[in-house]
């Protein structure tokens, strides 16, 4: 007898409707460790009654063996179960499940101007900052770091770098940079990059640093940062700009906590 048949009974899914729906395996204890959402709930529950022994079947198998039960509800869509799911992994964080889980690290990048210093900050506790326009949230740490860090490494190749007090610069979840003599307007040009409207501020910093010697010496450098600055607009500003254009969001940045639900309504309604 199947594993699935042995501890939820092999009788389950003809209990099951087959409609939308968001479902649920708990522990001994009945606690969360996984929620799954389906637009045909016995359809879905039957893959974990099916699940093989290649890769594809590793998760499903993982989850069977560790639940003790299993629980679902139905909804009136697709887009409602959809919805259902984002809000149940944030608020519980199941253990088996990793997206979505943990939106509350979702990072934002921060825009401010001190006289004659632009900052910029990267967070993931954008409670932190004060005096910043705030851009975001994102969804993957690696890209956004990757591409902040990437900026402010470029930045001082064509600037100065402010010297702020420890406290400002490195807070818990927040780093923050300065820079002087940056070109007029770039605070607002950088701002309209993060929004993920347009990315032409590249091209203007990439003609700047072929002017300057060091920047040229270090070519292949100057370039891995490029790149990262453009998938970054790719894979994460541009999406989640016409997710909020699309969707008709009207907040700007965008909640940590509503980043997923947000592309959520965006994929139906494309």
């Amino acid at each position: 007898m199947r594993r699935f048949d042995q501890k939820f009974g092999p009788e389950l899914l003809e209990s099951v409707p087959a409609e939308p729906g968001v479902y649920r395996f708990l522990d001994a204890s009945g606690a969360v460790l996984y929620v799954g959402k389906a637009r045909n709930l016995r359809r879905r529950l039957s893959q974990y009654r099916l699940a093989g022994p290649g890769k594809r079947g590793r998760k499903p198998r993982k989850i069977v063996k560790a639940a003790s039960a299993v629980t679902w509800e139905v909804h009136a869509s697709d887009l409602e179960a959809s919805l259902a799911e984002v809000r149940l992994i944030q608020a519980l964080k199941p253990p088996l499940n990793i997206a979505g889980a943990f939106d509350f690290l979702y990072p934002m990048v921060g825009i401010g101007r001190v006289r004659d210093a632009v900052r910029f900050a990267y967070t993931t506790r954008p409670e932190e900052l004060t005096g910043f326009e705030l851009h975001g949230a994102y969804r993957s740490r690696d890209t956004t770091a990757e591409a902040f860090y990437a900026l402010m490494r470029l930045l001082r190749r064509v600037g100065h770098p402010e010297n702020l007090p420890a406290a400002k610069a490195r807070m818990k979840r927040t780093r923050v940079h300065g820079l002087r003599r940056l070109p007029d307007g770039w605070d607002a040009a950088w701002a309209a990059y993060f929004r993920g409207e347009d990315a032409s501020v590249l091209g203007v910093l990439a003609v700047m640093l072929l002017e300057k010697p060091s920047a040229r010496k270090e070519a292949a450098e100057v370039e891995d940062d490029l790149k990262s600055l453009r998938r970054f607009f790719k894979e994460e500003a541009r999406p989640l700009a016409d997710a909020v254009r699309a969707t008709g969001y009207a907040a700007w940045p965008v909640p940590q906590c509503d980043r997923d639900p947000l592309f959520v309504r965006h994929r139906a309604s494309g």
